[in-house]
């Protein structure tokens, strides 16, 4: 098991949890009740440490090397998962990956952002980081979801759309924003859920729905606290404070009417218990499609649109009037001015 840092308390535990294993395995000696008791220390301690997480806590809990995946959840919930590839323009971008699935009997077309599992994959996939190509890969199968009338299942896990000089001189900018103008209109159902990071227009290209929801230890935000940090105090030393600043957990988006709900991870996070995690996530995608699917098309756009316009809060202020002069004192300057 990967420990993160202030989950040190447990990481102790655990190691006296394996030696007292090890020796009931090598001995006569009953350790059930050592073992219950330290079980339920474990459990105790696992709760007070989840019950009061930071937001950077939670930062770091979205990139936990061991959180499933987009593949992972996949190959959990369908029962079959055709990948397409390509963009008919360009290239196969490998940050995300897509396809037909089925869920429980249903088609559903199934987008999302790949990281990879190790140092390998993680370059083969770009960090998860997507170039144009990716997002018109995505818009391509949303299309096609469209045409056969299935719904769209996006998966989003991203530290950001790839910044690099070719991914701006493909049309980076214009791809994202293709997309949020496709979404908008596409004429099925669109569920969204953010199982990692959300990290700006990275995540927002493949993250317009009907109704989008986050896992309960991710984030949703403009930028990275590490970004963030460096660009407000010059260093990444003040990436803690930046994420407490930023708002950027579940709660927060949930509390500013950015997002429709929260998925709530088993104790420990969604790596402790994957297996779990999968049945939770299932269930719910199902519950929603469900919902989204006995709506009328025309009903489903305009509440789309509707829930896009009602974001965000602004005033608008009306400019004062000039002060005209009057009447006799117009013409007396326009008189001297002759």
């Amino acid at each position: 098991m990967v420990f993160l840092d202030f989950e040190k308390p447990l990481e102790s535990l655990y190691e006296q949890l394996e030696k007292i294993k090890q020796v009931g395995e090598k001995g006569d000696v009953d350790v059930s009740p050592m073992l219950n008791e330290l079980e339920k220390k474990i459990n105790d301690k696992r709760k007070e440490i989840y019950n009061n997480l930071t937001g950077w806590q939670r930062v770091q809990l979205s990139r936990h090397p061991e959180r499933p995946y987009t593949y992972y959840y996949i190959r959990s919930i369908t029962s079959s998962f055709i990948e397409l590839h390509g963009d008919r323009y360009f290239k196969d971008d490998k940050a995300i990956v897509g396809g037909l699935g089925v869920i429980d009997g249903r088609t559903v077309v199934i987008i999302g952002h790949q990281k990879g599992v190790n140092t390998k994959m993680r370059q083969y996939r770009n960090f998860g980081m997507a170039n144009p190509e990716g997002y018109r890969k995505a818009l391509r199968l949303m299309k096609l979801a469209e045409r056969f009338g299935f719904p769209v299942l996006s998966l989003i896990d991203t530290p950001g759309a790839y910044p690099g000089l070719e991914a701006e001189q493909r049309g980076q900018a214009e791809a994202i924003a293709r997309n949020l103008f496709e979404m908008a209109q596409l004429r099925v159902p669109i569920l969204c859920y953010v199982i990692g990071e959300g990290a700006s227009g990275g995540a927002i290209g493949i993250g317009l729905g009907d109704r989008v929801f986050m896992l309960e230890n991710t984030w949703y935000s403009v930028i990275s606290p590490e970004s963030c940090s460096s660009i407000l105090w010059r260093s990444w030393d003040f990436k803690e404070q930046a994420a407490e600043q930023l708002r950027l957990t579940a709660e927060n988006m949930f509390e500013f009417g950015l997002i429709d709900g929260i998925v709530y991870e088993p104790l420990g996070g969604a790596h402790a218990n994957r297996e779990e995690m999968v049945v939770i996530l299932k269930k719910h995608i199902n519950k929603e499609l469900e919902m989204l699917m006995g709506i009328e098309t025309e009903e489903l756009l305009s509440k789309r649109i509707e829930k896009y316009e009602q974001m965000g809060r602004f005033n608008i202020e009306e400019p004062e009037p000039e002060e005209s002069a009057a009447p006799e004192e117009a013409i007396k300057s326009d008189e001297n001015a002759g």
